[in-house]
């Protein structure tokens, strides 16, 4: 049975080199607007130095946010790093072993998976992720080189054809985030958006006004 998401389901990504400001003030601002699940994402960064800045956004996303639990830290595709850094889980390329960070995470660890493909996606939900990323939706700089954008049409699909969480990936902002979870999207993940932005928590609380419309019915 797969672990649940967070709600509301915008799924954070970070990325310091192209944020606009700090990327621990980024987060606690997004945490505060409302955002309750984030992945730290520096690929470049190695294990102890991920571990570190990790355990840093775990601390303030707990902090800004203590009367209500916290916000959701997942670290990506480093499970020793989220280990390390108290994390709620990993979030693993396409192909990562899910069983392997289950047992190093335990069996409450939120594990995510990244794909690219309905193949893809198929396989991470047999071996057992609890949601994955599907990507990308639409054209974006963040996510070079993963072919042509699904559109909503594969988006569509793909959630007709899994069980688990599909989150959007890619070009998603307020214009078309409505049309995402109308396809059948569990959530929406931003990165680009939300980490160039003058107004971080502007961003992301026109985001979850989207979702909040799309639960109402009222869209």
């Amino acid at each position: 049975m797969s672990r649940a998401i967070p709600a509301p389901p915008l799924l954070l990504i970070t990325d310091r080199r192209s944020a606009a400001r700090d990327i621990v003030e980024l987060v606690v601002l997004a945490v505060d607007a409302g955002c309750r699940w984030v992945m730290v994402r520096e690929k470049d960064l190695a294990t102890d130095a991920l571990a570190d800045l990790a355990r840093r956004i775990v601390a303030v996303s707990r902090d800004t946010i203590s009367r209500d639990g916290g916000a959701t830290v997942l670290v990506n595709g480093d499970v020793r790093a989220a280990k390390a850094a108290g994390a709620a889980g990993v979030h693993l390329p396409a192909g990562g072993d899910i069983a392997a960070a289950r047992r190093e995470l335990g069996p409450e660890a939120l594990i995510g998976v990244s794909t690219h493909s309905l193949a893809e996606a198929r396989a991470a939900e047999e071996a057992g992720a609890d949601y994955i990323t599907l990507s990308p939706v639409f054209l974006t700089d963040s996510k070079p080189g993963y072919g042509p954008a699904l559109g909503l049409d594969g988006l569509r699909a793909a959630t007709a054809a899994l069980r688990l969480p599909v989150i959007a990936l890619a070009g998603i902002d307020e214009t078309n985030a409505a049309a995402c979870r109308r396809a059948g999207a569990a959530g929406i993940a931003t990165m680009g958006g939300v980490m160039r932005a003058g107004d971080p928590a502007g961003k992301v609380r026109a985001l979850l006004a989207t979702l909040d419309v799309v639960r109402a019915g009222s869209a």
